[in-house]
């Protein structure tokens, strides 16, 4: 075997380990468990071809990519992401991603658009076989992800079993729970139900080719047909609406274009097509959905209404009772998504008006989202989560690449959904096939597209991961080879040997000293690569370990870890976690009572942690400025700091300011804006931040109680006789306010005791 065909074999074998492993792979000690890993495989994928598909080309004596119908508009969304990088609030986050998730960063497009001309460019000849082991690799993947996520419906977990070594959800917190929506090994229902309405029409695909075939085994039609029921069940346990919606929606498709393009044949060849269509309706009759208007109409809907009728109207004297399924707080509690993401879009809005040609930079929404926020949002019951992303994939873009990118990024969208459709209604996508392979290649074709729409609709009602991304960029590559639009002579050379085809030069020719040594270093630099993402994985673990210990009060041995991990990888996550407990660890050290240890040794060490938090926050928010979070921390500090030494409180208040200045509708910030004005004597800014921040959350109980304590400071003299009844009147109304709206409150109650006494 050649070296060319070594290359070729290793090309075609990453591209089946990317759909197989990408959705498999998860790690419990990263500080995400499921994104950040299923990013690094890919850029690691992604490595090994471009080794291998650059070694082609050093032997084949040309550089070379083949063209597609794609390649303008996708020239134009990547160029979007380019400027938006260059103009971004922060490049460092526009070029790597948003810390933990990294996709959707400018490397992480870069990787996906090149494997995108990585597999035309290789398997633009003979592609079939190619996309039909991808695919089967695909339902292979997708198979393992629904047995391992179907047991969490019922309280047994493999992934608790495999960190925790306990077959439960115990794992999980209380929000996050799979007994009430699965999300196996994709780390969220959402994203889960997204990958499950990708596979559903491929699925159905595999049952239609196998029950065309007329020497078709029974078995093999009944493997994909259960598949099919499997993967349909994990959907409805996902409870994911926007997953729901997206499956049903492009089957409607699916089948619609599937009667249209095979219209000529009798209806009664379709059988399959209802039969699809009463199961899946007898599995959503049984399972139920996350919609009330259509649950009613399912078992368990009717069941509890003819319960509620026998309560209402006895027919005996035998009361009857219903057990309540176990509510779990992430379930019921809390305010209703639909509105949340409303809110959200609203603040992407914002962005973009204040932002409208190229957005706040690539991956900025976190900042950005700060900076725009609705007021309202203070009112849900995520009010203090951090938003990293629109939950809108269009908005997402519109927010951050402006307008210019998301008209790039709808008109690589549209123009493969325009020539799909044009392919279909000319009817001429296999001209040179017979009638039985172009039957199953056009039916693959349709799945396909159906496929790419759920991914478009998934991503209006939340946003891309790894996986969904992966195949938005693939699907297209697989149609137009399907389809044989890639032109093999359409190709862009950039060296000799223009004559010849692809796939053709460089096995019969010697290898010279120089082939040698340009491989060498290819090789040299992939294996570099594959080590600094290596590296930052190692990195990133030993800051989570940091980051856990640090967060249980373990200071000294965090400390170790953190640095560790600032040591591998210089990332400003890891040295903003490591300044904040550089702080802590300094106070803690001047907190201890000599048991004969040196107190001026102990002081020296904390006086250096004290700098050391000092000069990296400093950094820190010189290079990234328009990070609020790092200004949060910056604040962190200096309060921590001040525990030992008073002069920190104004640093601290400064760096308050700033990060209300960064997020002026943040409650949070808000509120310790007005307590650090009152620690640092400033008791009239203080209430105006306090007051500020109650109209901004009127239910903020925190607020009200530093409020009423800020106004009772106001009204009272040194000696505490009263000479301003008009805020003592406002410091006992806070008061009596927590006191009727939030009972457990012991503290108000305590208050206005000791101020009657006085």
């Amino acid at each position: 075997m050649t070296i060319i065909k070594i290359c070729a074999r290793i090309i075609e074998y990453s591209f089946y380990a990317l759909f197989l492993l990408i959705p498999l792979v998860i790690a419990g000690d990263t500080s995400e468990l499921f994104e950040f890993n299923k990013m690094w495989l890919t850029f690691g994928l992604a490595s090994i071809i471009a080794a291998a598909w650059f070694t082609k080309m050093i032997l084949e004596k040309r550089i070379w990519i083949k063209h597609t119908p794609l390649d303008i508009p996708i020239f134009l969304f990547l160029l979007s992401q380019f400027i938006a990088t260059i103009f971004s609030w922060d490049m460092y986050v526009s070029i790597w991603g948003y810390y933990s998730r990294f996709n959707g960063g400018l490397l992480s497009i870069i990787t996906y658009i090149f494997l995108y001309y990585a597999f035309v460019s290789n398997f633009s000849i003979n592609a079939v076989p190619v996309i039909k082991k991808s695919l089967f690799v695909s339902l292979f993947s997708g198979l393992v992800v629904a047995l391992w996520g179907l047991p969490s419906h019922f309280g047994h977990d493999p992934t608790c079993f495999m960190f925790r070594r306990t077959f439960d959800v115990s794992c999980w917190t209380e929000d996050f729970q799979p007994r009430v929506r699965i999300f196996s090994t994709l780390g969220q229902p959402d994203w889960l139900a997204a990958y499950l309405a990708i596979l559903i029409p491929i699925t159905i695909a595999s049952v239609v080719f196998m029950n065309s075939n007329k020497n078709r085994n029974p078995l093999m039609l009944l493997m994909p047909f259960l598949l099919l029921i499997l993967f349909y069940v994990d959907l409805l346990f996902t409870r994911a609406r926007s997953g729901i919606i997206a499956n049903w929606f492009t089957l409607a498709l699916f089948f619609i274009l599937y009667l249209w393009t095979n219209g000529k044949k009798s209806l009664l060849k379709y059988w399959h097509v209802l039969v699809v269509f009463i199961v899946f309706v007898s599995i959503t009759f049984f399972i139920g959905t996350p919609f009330s208007q259509i649950s009613k109409f399912t078992f368990e809907g009717i069941k509890a209404q003819v319960t509620k009728n026998k309560i209402e109207n006895p027919t005996n004297t035998t009361e009857s009772k219903t057990q309540q399924p176990q509510q779990y707080s992430g379930e019921l509690g809390g305010t209703d998504s639909g509105e949340i993401r409303s809110i959200v879009w609203t603040g992407a809005m914002n962005i973009w008006k204040h932002h409208p040609l190229f957005g706040t930079g690539v991956e900025t929404f976190a900042f950005a989202y700060y900076k725009y926020k609705p007021a309202a949002h203070n009112l849900t019951s995520e009010w203090n989560f951090l938003y990293n992303k629109a939950h809108n994939e269009y908005l997402n873009y519109l927010a951050t690449t402006g307008a210019f990118g998301l008209c790039t990024y709808l008109l690589m969208i549209g123009w493969f959904l325009f020539l799909c459709l044009k392919q279909f209604k000319t009817d001429q996508a296999l001209p040179d096939q017979n009638d039985k392979s172009h039957f199953a290649l056009l039916t693959l074709n349709v799945a396909l597209l159906a496929s790419y729409i759920s991914i478009l609709i998934t991503n209006f009602f939340g946003f891309s991961v790894v996986i969904t991304n992966i195949y938005l960029f693939m699907i297209p590559a697989f149609v137009f080879a399907l389809q044989g639009a890639l032109d093999p002579t359409k190709i862009l050379i950039l060296a000799s040997n223009r004559e010849k085809p692809i796939n053709t030069l460089g096995n019969t020719q010697k290898i010279s000293i120089m082939h040698l040594v340009v491989i060498s270093a290819i090789l040299v630099i992939a294996l570099y690569l594959i080590f600094k993402l290596f590296r930052f994985w190692a990195a990133d673990k030993s800051y989570t370990y940091g980051y856990d210990l640090n967060r249980t009060g373990d200071y000294l041995n965090a400390y170790t870890h953190l640095h560790k991990a600032v040591e591998q990888r210089g990332e400003p996550v890891f040295k903003d976690a490591l300044s904040a407990n550089d702080a802590a660890l300094a106070v803690a050290l001047l907190s201890q009572k000599d048991s004969g240890g040196n107190k001026e040794e102990l002081k020296a060490k904390a006086n250096a942690l004290a700098q050391e938090a000092i000069d990296t926050s400093d950094q820190l928010t010189s290079n990234h400025e328009n990070n609020v979070v790092f200004w949060k921390t910056r604040t962190k500090i200096f309060y921590t700091l001040s525990q030992i030494d008073t002069q920190y409180l104004p640093h601290a208040l400064q760096s308050i300011e700033k990060a209300a200045e960064l997020a002026p509708n943040d409650a949070s910030t808000s509120y310790n804006l007005g307590v650090l004005y009152g620690q640092n004597n400033d008791i009239k800014k203080g209430i105006e931040a306090l007051e500020n921040t109650i109209k901004l959350k009127p239910n903020y109980q925190d607020a009200h109680f530093a409020l009423g304590l800020f106004y009772r400071e106001d009204a009272v003299d040194e000696k505490s006789k009263v000479v301003n009844q008009d805020y003592q009147q406002k410091a006992v109304g806070e008061m009596q306010y927590i006191i009727a709206h939030f009972p457990n409150n012991s503290n108000a109650k305590d208050a206005l005791k000791s101020w009657e006494k006085k």
